[in-house]
């Protein structure tokens, strides 16, 4: 169901903007194919942001790693962390933006600037007194809900370890509030089509964390991690703050709130995302319950390696998906459904060729990859086993999680944050259900199964996502989707061709030419292979680089 925005312009309102529009914002023409050039460069900013992000998430892996490995304390900061995550997604997070962002665009695109800063205020306003009082409660709270929570499934776990979790949960409690306000920051500057700070922001909390643990006395232990990690969302929003004071038009209402009716409507379209990002949630923090319950450092393993498959997917899919939505709202407000569905459809071709062998890479260089980033200090051969054997099962469905990532944003962008929830409630159910039972099938390692229950799960919910997307849109250039596909696989069998190549010749030598020659060769052996099977979207990046070229000369 195609939800329309109630602050809806009448026709000749809305002919007026998308005559507008279309003089002044070519990007946003009929064709798509601008617009799609525009969310190319755009992901292509974002793209590279997240990979610097990413490079400061792996260092920060290596610093926490060497300093902590996969101890019972870690367990604790994993546990408590969890927590944090699940108040600030389901009290702001994606929940927030993919009903705020929309929204906001929309007012911005028929130039009622007003009343997009009345609802940008409004929505402040209540989501700071909101995120006050709930960090407050979980702070009183915070001793219940660690034992009969968290450690609920490990009766016998030392009172001290539960102590140490009840006060790292404390410690983390203020980054609920900051990221939440961080997180509309983020969505403030999208619609502006500003997204490097933004994709920046990761970087400087995992600078926090670092920090915390290199600066604040070894004494402290593990809750020098918890104060950087509070240090590290001060530094989120920081970074991001004075581009947004340097928005034009920019104003702020101090005592708007849920009078305002755009407001209310913003909070009515988070109530299902709410639900889906609950059971989402509540699903990470069935699977920690349950890798608590495994045995000491089974729920590290779990995080530290989905950490490192989240970095591609971050890279690849939230990229695009970022930069895309603010493009795609838009083109979804000023009536615009064939450039809508076509430069979705672009986007979704461009995410598999670059998911389809970045999965297969990382199953076959996963123990090297996590060597190099994590192997030192406490961190052990052991560590790397059991993070390497989840990985394995994680990286499983980092196609699945590419896609659901994109697809989501197609139905932000149409406003309707129902569907996506209703098949995410469905499918993160399933994950809790086959994780109980992988659990139990898996001998070797059980808390591997709690990696491929959810890469199952995740595959399944994107396959219907793109179903019910195909039918509601008519379609989705299926042959060029599957021509994509297919070369994509083509490409990547040669590519792990020559890893596994490479590995053989490679065996017993260092680590780090194991994987950087392994990476290397894959990423050439691929680049060649959809060069001659004439990839298009290979062909456009060609062509852009040989005008810039063309132009400088």
């Amino acid at each position: 169901m195609m939800k329309q925005d109630p602050h809806e312009p009448d026709k000749t309102i809305k002919e007026e903007a998308i005559q507008e529009m279309a003089a002044n914002e070519p990007s946003l023409g009929s064709t798509g194919n601008t617009a799609g050039r525009q969310i190319a460069r755009a992901a292509s900013v974002v793209m590279l942001a997240y990979i610097f992000s990413t490079i400061i998430g792996i260092l920060r892996g290596m610093v926490v790693s060497g300093a902590f490995g996969t101890s019972a304390d870690l367990d604790s900061f994993n546990a408590a962390n969890r927590v944090t995550e699940l108040l600030f997604n389901l009290t702001a997070g994606g929940a927030l933006g993919s009903a705020f962002i929309p929204m906001f665009t929309g007012l911005l695109t028929r130039k009622e600037n007003e009343k997009a800063w009345r609802l940008a205020s409004g929505v402040l306003n209540t989501l700071f007194i909101a995120l006050i009082i709930v960090a407050a409660l979980m702070w009183i709270f915070a001793p219940t809900i660690v034992e009969k929570g968290l450690f609920v499934l490990s009766p016998g776990t030392a009172v001290t370890q539960i102590e140490l979790t009840v006060r790292l949960l404390r410690i983390m409690l203020p980054t609920v509030v900051i990221f939440g306000i961080s997180g509309l920051v983020m969505g403030m500057l999208n619609a502006h089509q500003v997204f490097l700070w933004p994709a920046l922001a990761p970087a400087a909390y995992s600078l926090g964390m670092i920090l915390g643990v290199w600066l604040l006395p070894k004494s402290m232990g593990i809750d020098r991690l918890a104060y950087g990690t509070v240090i590290g969302a001060v530094g989120h929003f920081l970074l991001q703050a004075p581009t947004l004071f340097r928005l034009p038009k920019r104003k702020y209402f101090l005592l708007e709130g849920l009078k305002n009716k755009a407001t209310r409507q913003v909070f009515k379209l988070m109530g299902p995302r709410i639900l889906g990002a609950s059971v989402v949630q509540l699903n990470f923090v069935a699977n920690t319950i349950i890798g608590l319950s495994l045995g000491e450092g089974a729920a590290s393993a779990v995080t530290w390696a989905f950490t490192l498959m989240l970095m591609p997917q971050a890279a690849i899919a939230q990229s695009a998906g970022t930069a895309s939505l603010p493009t795609l709202s838009a083109q979804f407000e000023l009536g615009q459904h064939e450039a809508f569905k076509n430069t979705l459809a672009g986007i979704i071709r461009a995410v598999m060729l670059l998911a389809i062998p970045a999965s297969i890479a990382m199953i076959l260089l996963r123990v090297p990859l996590v060597q190099v980033i994590y192997e030192r200090g406490q961190f052990d051969a052991q560590s790397t086993a059991m993070v390497s054997w989840a990985l394995l099962w994680y990286v499983a469905g980092l196609v699945g999680h590419c896609l659901v990532e994109v697809l989501s944003r197609g139905y932000y962008a149409m406003q309707d944050t129902r569907t996506p929830v209703i098949v995410g409630v469905l499918a993160m159910s399933l994950n809790i259900g086959l994780s109980f039972l992988f659990v139990r099938l898996f001998q070797y390692m059980p808390h591997g199964g709690l990696a491929l229950a959810n890469s199952v799960a995740t595959g399944l919910e994107s396959i219907v996502l793109i179903y019910i997307l195909w039918r509601r849109l008519k379609g989705l250039e299926g042959r060029s989707l599957f021509k994509a596909i297919w070369k994509s696989l083509l490409a990547s069998t040669v590519m792990a061709g020559s890893i596994w190549l490479w590995l053989s010749l490679m065996a017993g030598r260092s680590k780090y030419l194991v994987l950087l020659g392994g990476s290397v060769l894959g990423l050439l052996a691929y680049v060649l292979m959809i060069w001659l099977l004439k990839v298009p979207e290979l062909a456009s990046i060609t062509q852009r680089v040989k005008a810039k070229l063309a132009a400088r000369g």
